[in-house]
């Protein structure tokens, strides 16, 4: 919603089956809200017919709903913007590029860490290093969890793709697009907490570890009241995400806007990644 309203926009209708959406007000108070999709869909098809024209839908539901709320606005006409991941399974790309061809309509993902200046300036590095050169990379994020994190829709892995889709997606996403296409990969350890490996790139050699366990973040905590780690460190040196997040998604939905979007067949290489990294 903040996206929205800085980049100039309106929301004209938001779904949500919880109710609990009085955020709405402080962005958008006079927008439709159904807690019922068909509602939404019935909503938007009276649009249509007055006239009234829906430039984007914007899917940020749960991932294995990405697929159909996707085609749900591609069939109204509208273009689409979608969270990570855009679906679970790669092959499912293909289908909607297919329903993009039929309709003339466009679906762009959002794989903000591709804006953040540190990214920026290392990815500016790399392509002006001899393509040769093999980069030493070492992943870690520990972001904790509580309890209810298993009982919702994000600790079941036939609907959030596991931690490594839903938590680490966006950061497979960032090396792939710095340091070149996957060439190989293990999985050292693989459960619904934490799990570990490595990816070997055209340009890097890449350890990662993932982690939602809060244990791992005060083992190597150094800072009381952390709320996070993140560490992304390139041949030893350090390279420091862990501020700028807050302006990332304006800033994707600027590029979307200025014709510089992240678009399907650009986001079809990490999924490929994590498809296989889930079922190694």
């Amino acid at each position: 919603m903040k996206a929205i309203k800085e980049t100039g926009n309106n929301l004209v209708a938001a779904f949500d089956p919880h109710d609990s959406v009085g955020v709405l007000d402080s962005y958008f108070p006079k927008c439709d809200f159904f807690t019922e999709f068909e509602r939404l869909d019935r909503h938007c098809e009276k649009l249509k017919r007055q006239g009234i024209k829906i430039d984007y839908v914007v899917v940020c539901s749960p991932n294995y709903l990405h697929d159909a709320h996707i085609r749900f606005g591609l069939r109204i006409g509208a273009d689409v913007i979608c969270e990570k991941p855009v679906v679970l399974n790669p092959w499912n790309v293909e289908a909607l590029m297919e329903m993009e061809n039929e309709t003339g309509k466009k679906v762009y993902v959002i794989h903000q860490l591709r804006y953040h200046p540190a990214i920026i300036a290392l990815k500016e590095k790399v392509d002006n290093e001899p393509i040769d050169k093999i980069y030493k990379v070492e992943l870690q994020y520990i972001t904790p969890r509580g309890n209810w994190y298993q009982y919702s829709w994000k600790g079941d892995e036939q609907k959030s793709g596991g931690i490594i889709t839903n938590i680490g997606l966006h950061f497979f996403d960032m090396l792939l697009w710095i340091f070149g296409e996957e060439i190989n990969s293990t999985v050292k350890e693989r459960g619904k907490v934490k799990t570990s490996g490595t990816v070997n790139t055209i340009q890097a050699s890449i350890n990662w570890f993932l982690s939602i366990d809060e244990a791992d973040l005060q083992a190597g905590c150094n800072e009381s009241g952390q709320v996070a780690k993140r560490v992304f460190e390139v041949d030893g040196k350090l390279i420091d995400i862990s501020d700028n997040f807050e302006n990332l998604h304006t800033i994707s939905y600027q590029n979307i806007f200025k014709g510089n979007p992240i678009t399907l067949s650009e986001t079809e290489k990490v999924l490929n990644l994590v498809y296989k990294l889930r079922n190694i």
